[in-house]
């Protein structure tokens, strides 16, 4: 892809307008006498394919609805019940005429019904139970994330030509509240209930008493989480972000706790003798995961374990290709965990490193015995035990 470029003047500059329609025609081949003919094409599967990018641009218009009604508090207010344009905008505190149209993208797209007599766009509870509410089932919270790697589209496609990546201050604070919008209702639900007892032993540890660190704490709502749920441990959060550690710092003042604690700090500066380590879905976008992982190792006493959350996925393609949530994820990594990584001069390990490749960095930093465990409620991710 690099240096190449067409010839003469672009497009835009010559006055000629792009062919919509000649665009979609099949591409032609030239044959011997100098005729240009269309190459012999599967119609059903062109056909399908085309469907399928109709269909794809109208979810990635859908996505914006979805964010600006979320941000909007839209769906909140139709899941109490049916309303007109002007009425939903009423209780809103929104334009009507923006409003309305937002209903007509949103009712075309399936989200909302519409009864033409009264006027009013009603949201299905089998579809507000998605998007609503502070519980781990409302997706809606994603949007915002996809919505902002968009604003950073112009910085990817540079680095396409330029090599290297897009820093994590370009990121902020939009991505730091975005994360955190998407992982606090989930880590509500299943963190202590759900994914600590998967490790064994773990559970009795922190109720005993130990000291915990959790490298990468983003906004810190997990170890404020823990810190309340084991009083007698102590936790320690550390991230370069400042926003994220004001935050944390922030709740956990709010919910009193005196137990946690949090530091702007590099990944690789975690001090030593911490009986309990945590990374939540953070080591695949360092920019030195190699070295993270020795300083973690390198943090934990004789007897000491790293627990990490990271993506559940293969580090072959191929093995990923039946599931299309990998595609998402491929996407975030390339938008976002890839960028960041090589922008810090590091390996762009990427989202989907999988399984393999981290259970083998894992092994030289110090961890050879490692045991992955599924989450319940969280296909998405799972769970590596790494005792000392």
């Amino acid at each position: 892809m690099a240096g190449q470029r067409y010839a003469g003047r672009p497009l835009a500059q010559t006055g000629a307008k792009p062919a919509i329609c000649a665009s979609m025609r099949p591409m032609e081949t030239a044959t011997a006498s100098g005729r240009s003919e269309p190459p012999e094409l599967d119609r059903a599967l062109s056909g399908a394919f085309l469907e399928r990018l109709k269909s794809t641009f109208q979810g990635a218009v859908l996505t914006m609805m979805i964010d600006l009604g979320h941000r909007g508090g839209l769906f909140e207010a139709l899941a109490v019940g049916p309303a007109t344009s002007a009425e939903l905008a009423a209780s809103t505190g929104l334009s009507e005429r923006h409003v309305r149209e937002w209903l007509a993208a949103v009712t075309v797209g399936g989200v909302t019904t519409y009864d033409p007599v009264s006027g009013r766009h009603a949201l299905p509870p089998e579809h507000a139970m998605w998007l609503t509410g502070t519980v781990f089932t409302n997706l809606a919270p994603m949007t915002g994330m996809l919505t902002g790697l968009g604003q950073r589209i112009d910085d990817v496609a540079t680095t396409f030509r330029s090599g290297g990546g897009v820093p994590y201050a370009s990121y902020r604070p939009h991505f730091t509240c975005a994360m955190d919008a998407m992982g606090r209702s989930k880590y509500d639900a299943l963190l202590v209930g759900a994914y600590l007892p998967k490790v064994a032993g773990l559970v009795d540890v922190l109720r005993a008493g130990a000291r915990v660190a959790d490298v990468g704490c983003g906004t810190g709502h997990c170890i404020n989480l823990m810190a309340q749920a084991y009083p007698a441990s102590t936790f320690d959060g550390y991230d370069f972000s400042p926003e994220a550690i004001a935050m944390a710092t922030s709740e956990a003042a709010a919910m009193g706790l005196d137990n946690a604690t949090f530091h702007v700090a590099d990944a690789t500066a975690v001090p030593t003798g911490f009986d309990v380590v945590f990374a939540f879905d953070a080591i695949h976008d360092q920019s030195d995961p190699a070295g993270v992982l020795a300083a973690i190792r390198s943090a934990l006493g004789e007897h000491g374990l790293f627990v990490m959350l990271d993506i559940k996925a293969s580090s072959v393609l191929e093995d990923n290709m039946a599931d299309p949530t990998t595609l998402v994820l491929y996407g975030i990594s390339l938008m976002h965990c890839m960028q960041v990584s090589l922008a810090g001069g590091g390996p762009g390990l990427g989202t989907v490193w999988g399984t393999q490749l981290a259970t083998q960095m894992l092994a030289t930093a110090g961890f050879p015995d490692v045991t992955i465990h599924d989450l319940p409620g969280d296909p998405t991710n799972c769970i590596y035990a790494c005792p000392v």
